[in-house]
């Protein structure tokens, strides 16, 4: 009489193990924009049933990781340039409102933070040390998206943050663009001390924009591959 509940519940939890790690093998990009998601080599690979896979497609399709033709098997997605300027208009709208939250509410531990976080981004940028450097800027971004205290905001920001991250490492490294956002990052973070939300708000945006204008000035066509 027990054993349908427990089914169901263990086929909800591997459905969501399937779907974590397809989605984390895609953003580390493990499997690159362009291949081929086979169901039988997976489902080897992965101890499981197809079923479980072809759920997982569904939910990656729809978070823009995955494209599903009709009679064809699902392939990793790529970016267009739609695409990117799309997302980095959503971080422009999200970020921005983080970066206001944190001029008028930020705890004091996480103001501690981000004065950390500036301080030694500008070491590690003085010292070359460029994955320190690139590790740093990414733990900026998650202290002021843990300002936002909306469920739904924060759940946009989450689905972004993997696609930036992906985009990031399918990308050639950007000339001067890490110096440009440790300069960019100071600038938001002493608004952030001075507690001008506005101004927060507005600088952050300025830096997103800048970011999407290295993007699309340094696009890669063959590293953003799998979209016209």
């Amino acid at each position: 009489m027990t054993s349908a509940p427990v089914d169901g519940v263990e086929h909800r939890q591997l459905k969501d193990s399937v779907y974590l790690k397809l989605r984390q093998e895609i953003v580390s990009a493990k499997l690159p924009p362009g291949y081929l998601l086979r169901e039988a080599e997976l489902a080897a690979r992965f101890g499981v049933s197809k079923t479980p896979l072809r759920e997982a497609f569904v939910r990656l399709e729809k978070d823009g990781f995955v494209e599903i033709a009709p009679y064809r098997s699902a392939v990793v997605g790529g970016y267009s340039r739609q695409d990117l300027r799309e997302i980095y208009e959503v971080r422009e709208l999200l970020e921005g409102l983080c970066a206001r939250e944190a001029a008028l509410n930020i705890a004091t531990e996480d103001l501690a933070a981000l004065s950390r976080i500036v301080r030694d981004s500008t070491a590690a940028f003085e010292a070359g040390d460029s994955d320190r450097l690139a590790a740093l800027l990414d733990e900026f971004d998650v202290v002021l998206y843990a300002q936002s205290k909306n469920s739904r905001i924060t759940a946009m920001l989450n689905n972004i943050r993997d696609h930036v991250i992906r985009i990031g490492r399918l990308t050639v490294a950007i000339p001067g663009r890490m110096g440009t956002s440790v300069r960019e990052h100071q600038g938001i973070y002493e608004a952030i001390v001075q507690r001008d939300g506005q101004r927060a708000e507005t600088l952050m945006r300025q830096h997103i924009l800048s970011v999407m204008a290295d993007q699309l000035a340094n696009l890669d066509p063959e590293s953003v591959a799998g979209r016209p």
